[in-house]
């Protein structure tokens, strides 16, 4: 019989996973000897994180992207209730992921192991009836974006508001300080199969018109942790080179480009904390397409817009995205215009809004704080 706790932590994306492994490194200097088992991916598995299943098969998006995954989903389910169920873990923890992660809270409060759900999930944007299910699954809910804390407070629920994460990975000297290319443009399609075969032909297309205008102009892809590059290169549909880049220094060439073309997501908060004016596209399937015109309540797709209040990086969804548009709005950015200028006013604004720093340090007390304590 052992005291040390073991933490049971779920990733079921990308940007999920790294949050995890920053939440894991300040779980570690609370808890040295804790034991972390779960769904990982990479980045979480780099720290140490025992992955009894994997991240990577959980990579979907949209209603009718996770309709086609289903059984697989459910396999997933069946494994977390059999693992939960053996291991009984102090704690779980659950990063966004919420179509996938409520039914894991509610498995882990049926075994009545405490649950902490951190990144809270974007009930704001659409669907706030799930508000009172977070109400009667979750023992601590997280919160990053500050308006997040007012939403919640209008339905009857406290949350616990700990800044943004990504402040403490991006916003340090050494990245900050990385030169600027004045003639790379970075390339982001976004980290799914899906993504990548609806994306990465609009924008090497666009690339091509660029590169009519300013000739001398590189391109630059940063490869996430489990990115086909084979794929990369099949949906390429230009004949100029893109560099494909190692996922370790993404922010340093993040930081280095002049413009980014970007998928709607996480990245697209990335590269307004590294202030890279951004154009931002997404396509979805028809009919996810059209529920989400019915449900999603919000103005914008893209997490700088919303914290914003404002259009700061243009976005092209759907039909909008086209090559023409997207080289439209970089080439605005590629020399010094008043364009420009405000872009990286605004940008420079958005520190301040999304906390101090300290995010997972904050949120790894709260999870120390639900654990069941050992007899």
């Amino acid at each position: 019989m052992t005291n040390e706790p073991a933490i049971w932590i779920n990733a079921g994306e990308t940007s999920g996973d790294l949050h995890g492994q920053l939440l894991v490194r300040a779980l570690r200097d609370r808890c040295p000897g804790a034991r972390f088992t779960g769904m990982a991916g990479p980045a979480m598995r780099e720290e140490g994180v025992e992955d009894l299943l994997r991240t990577e098969s959980l990579s979907v998006m949209g209603f009718t992207e996770v309709l086609a995954q289903l059984p697989k989903i459910l396999g997933l389910l069946r494994t977390i209730r059999e693992r939960l169920t053996a291991l009984r873990p102090d704690v779980v923890v659950l990063i966004d992921a919420p179509d996938f992660h409520f039914r894991v809270a509610k498995i882990a409060k049926s075994l009545d192991i405490p649950v902490v759900y951190y990144i809270s999930p974007k009930l704001w944007a659409w669907r706030e009836g799930r508000v009172d299910f977070l109400r009667r699954h979750v023992d601590r809910l997280v919160c990053i974006l500050p308006f997040e804390v007012e939403f919640y407070a209008r339905h009857g629920m406290a949350v616990d508001y700990v800044g943004h994460p990504l402040l403490d990975s991006i916003r340090t000297d050494a990245i900050l300080n990385t030169p600027r290319n004045p003639r790379r443009i970075g390339i982001l399609p976004g980290s799914r199969k899906r993504e990548i075969e609806g994306l990465l032909p609009v924008f090497s297309r666009a690339a091509t018109l660029l590169a009519g205008r300013f000739p001398d102009l590189e391109f630059a892809l940063p490869v996430a942790p489990g990115m086909d590059r084979e794929l990369i290169r099949s949906c390429w549909h230009s004949d100029l080179p893109v560099t494909l880049a190692e996922s370790s220094g993404r922010y340093e060439l993040m930081r280095s480009c002049r413009a980014i073309m970007a998928a709607s997501g996480t990245a697209t908060l990335e590269t307004a904390l590294l202030e890279t004016p951004t154009a931002v596209a997404y396509t979805f399937s028809l009919p996810t397409y059209l529920l989400g015109r019915m449900l999603v309540k919000v103005p914008f797709m893209s997490l700088p817009n919303l914290i914003l209040n404002a259009p700061v990086f243009p976005e092209f969804l759907q039909r909008a995205a086209q090559p023409a548009a997207l080289a439209a709005a970089v080439a605005q950015w590629i020399p010094e215009t008043p364009e420009r200028a405000e872009v990286l006013t605004r940008l420079a604004t958005l520190p301040d809004l999304l906390g101090s720093g300290g995010a997972a340090d904050r949120a790894a007390e709260i999870v120390c704080q639900t654990m069941r304590k050992k007899p």
